[in-house]
């Protein structure tokens, strides 16, 4: 026994090993971190015939769970529900329109028993959110596109699973009911889901109670594998339990957690989805032996066909549910349909008593995995440019640029000034230099300011990273205080809070403007406030700046039901009203109550009445002058 716990760690380190210095390289080579695991994992079985048996039941009952409850974690229910009528089309009905029409063309193509096609059909109908979620973070997509791609990841696979199981049952029976399969359908998805929101429920209100960072990143750990684990007993979804579990405990529990333990919590399991995303994909490039698929590569190419034609038709079939989707939006929804590791778990658990068809299937599942991951996988950056979608910013990277010359020079000037110090360059040589340098490093300097007045936004950026790195650098020294002994325990985790909260604060609380003005700005005629709901104010920030108009944030609550939200007192330069106006209504996501002056002068401020939360309530004053300090 003392033995098998140390090959595993073996194993467990080595693979971690390798993960980390695959991670490297990706960085390096820029590219998808996945694919290098992936091509690894393949180098590794043919080359060095590494062999690691893995079951179904270790990737999804051990290495799903984290991933999906990590994603789902992570996703706001404000972005979720604009795409909500989509993301279940696809959800639900894209699976069952894949798993038939993925099973018709393996069936007339290869002459497969349709019982058989079916399952095959179900076991790969589904996006795999492990991923589509670790690919798309990757390569910066826009935000409403990750939340597409994710949502219908996370619920189309225990769509998928659940029709696979009751499909399993018919192919070793040859019994089937259609009513009893939707009412089996509706029992263990909708039973898996309820079990979720439950236990979700149940441990944010513990989290309510609990001020112990550790113990409330404790709490989400059991919520992750306990609600698989007790869906599983109870024979329903235990995946959809986790993606229930995920979604209540990511959108109400930070709302009780301290600033400290929400930031624990959020570390942590980004580093849970690291690890399991390392194994997860390692594991793939491990278990799939190319020979056996060149072996069989027409019976691959038929499924590679077969999965392509059902995601087109399921996608663009479905599209115009949701609201104001782009056409290049849909072809990265078809061209993103990967396939992973919960294809390849369910089809290492396919049971014995199938006979043959089980190593087909096993085959045809594997090629697709191999096929999505390589080349849809790794062409999908090339996709996202060549559709103009999340392409870098030319203006960002021209600033980082002049930003990286300026830094360069100015290092270069005080390494020679210590040189001069120390007597290694003369005074001579020093006094001819000097001048040089700093007229160089003042126009260096110079076109780093030109391009912050020309794109306002970067600005706020710069004040976001300053600001960042401020209050960790703040954090530090308390540390070094508490180690030497200067604060006690107490005062360090008082002081540690009160920099956390404002490491969490949506928008930098910096004295003053957002904002400096450029000199010949249009005058500011009107001062505008904005009521701003919690998770809006970073990009109503943003939008407020590409207009150039100076903000002062505020912190303040009430309304919205009483939760936290900022107040932004915006300096309206004469004539963009209209245009602030469009900005926030676009930014805020519901609705914004737009209130003038009166004709009689400026209007008395309002009493407090009920608005949608996500939205905004604005006011609008007239000003004599504008001072800016």
């Amino acid at each position: 026994m003392p033995h098998s716990l140390l090959f595993l760690e073996e194993i467990v380190i080595s693979l971690l090993t390798v993960a980390v210095v695959v991670g490297l390289l990706s960085r390096r080579l820029r590219m998808p971190y996945t694919l290098g695991l992936v091509l690894v994992g393949l180098a590794l079985a043919i080359f060095a015939e590494v062999t690691v048996h893995i079951t179904g039941e270790l990737i999804l009952g051990v290495l799903v769970p984290p991933l999906i409850f990590e994603a789902a974690f992570h996703l706001r229910w404000d972005d979720l529900k604009r795409d909500l009528g989509l993301i279940m089309s696809l959800a639900v009905v894209g699976v069952l329109v894949a798993t038939v029409v993925t099973a018709a063309v393996v069936h007339y193509g290869l002459g497969m028993p349709i019982t058989v096609a079916l399952l095959f059909g179900a076991l790969v109908a589904a996006t795999d959110p492990v991923a589509v979620v670790a690919l798309f973070r990757s390569l910066g997509a826009p935000k409403r596109l990750q939340v597409l791609l994710e949502g219908e990841s996370l619920f189309n696979d225990g769509t998928a699973i659940v029709i696979f199981n009751l499909l399993l049952g018919v192919a070793l029976t040859g019994q089937y009911s259609v009513s009893q399969g939707v009412m089996d359908f509706l029992r263990v998805a909708g039973g898996g889901f309820l079990v979720g929101v439950l236990l979700g429920a149940l441990v944010a209100s513990v989290i309510a109670r609990v001020d112990d960072y550790l113990l409330e990143t404790a709490l989400t750990t059991v919520l992750a594998y306990g609600a698989f684990l007790v869906a599983e007993q109870l024979h329903v979804s235990g995946v959809l339990a986790v993606v229930a579990a995920g979604l209540l405990a990511g959108n109400l529990g930070p709302r009780s957690m301290s600033p400290t333990s929400r930031i624990v919590a959020v570390n942590f399991w980004e580093f849970a989805a690291f690890l399991a995303n390392s194994f997860i994909f390692l594991l793939i490039g491990l278990q799939i032996r190319p020979h056996v698929l060149l072996n069989n590569g027409y019976t691959v190419l038929w499924a590679v066909l077969a999965i392509l034609a059902a995601r087109a038709i399921s996608v663009y079939s479905l599209a115009w549910v949701g609201k104001g989707v782009p056409w290049a939006w849909r072809h990265v929804l078809y061209w993103g349909g990967l396939r992973g590791a919960v294809s390849l778990a369910l089809a290492l658990g396919l049971p014995e008593s199938l006979g043959g068809a089980r190593e087909q299937i096993q085959i045809m599942a594997f090629g697709v995995v191999l096929f999505t991951l390589l080349v849809e996988g790794g062409s999908m950056p090339w996709v996202l440019r060549r559709l103009g979608i999340g392409a870098p910013d030319a203006a960002k990277m021209e600033f980082e640029k002049r930003h990286a010359r300026a830094v360069a020079a100015r290092a270069g000037f005080e390494y020679l000034r210590r040189a001069f110090r120390q007597g290694v360059i003369s005074a001579h040589t020093w006094e001819m230099l000097q001048p040089l340098l700093e007229q160089r490093n003042q126009r260096l300097q110079q076109a780093v300011h030109e391009i912050l007045a020309q794109r306002p936004e970067l600005q706020m950026e710069e004040f976001r990273k300053a600001r960042l790195e401020t209050l960790r650098a703040q954090r530090a020294a308390l540390h070094d205080l508490f180690q030497a002994g200067v604060i006690s325990e107490h005062i360090l985790s008082e002081l540690t809070t009160e920099i956390d909260r404002a490491l969490n604060e949506p928008l930098p609380a910096w004295p003053g403007m957002l904002l400096r003005r450029v000199p010949d700005a249009p005058p500011i005629r009107h001062l505008m406030m904005a009521v701003i709901q919690e998770r809006h104010p970073e990009a109503v920030a943003e939008a407020l700046a590409r207009l150039g108009v100076p903000v002062v944030p505020v912190l303040s609550s009430g309304g919205f039901l009483k939760r936290p939200n900022v107040t932004l007192l915006i300096g309206v330069p004469e004539g963009q009203v209209e245009e602030v106006v469009a900005a926030l209504r676009k930014t805020c996501r519901h609705r914004v109550e737009f209130v003038t002056k009166t004709v009689g002068g400026l209007f008395p401020l309002p009493q407090p009445r009920p608005v949608k939360v996500g939205g905004a309530t604005v006011f609008l004053f007239d000003l004599d002058d504008y001072l800016e300090f």
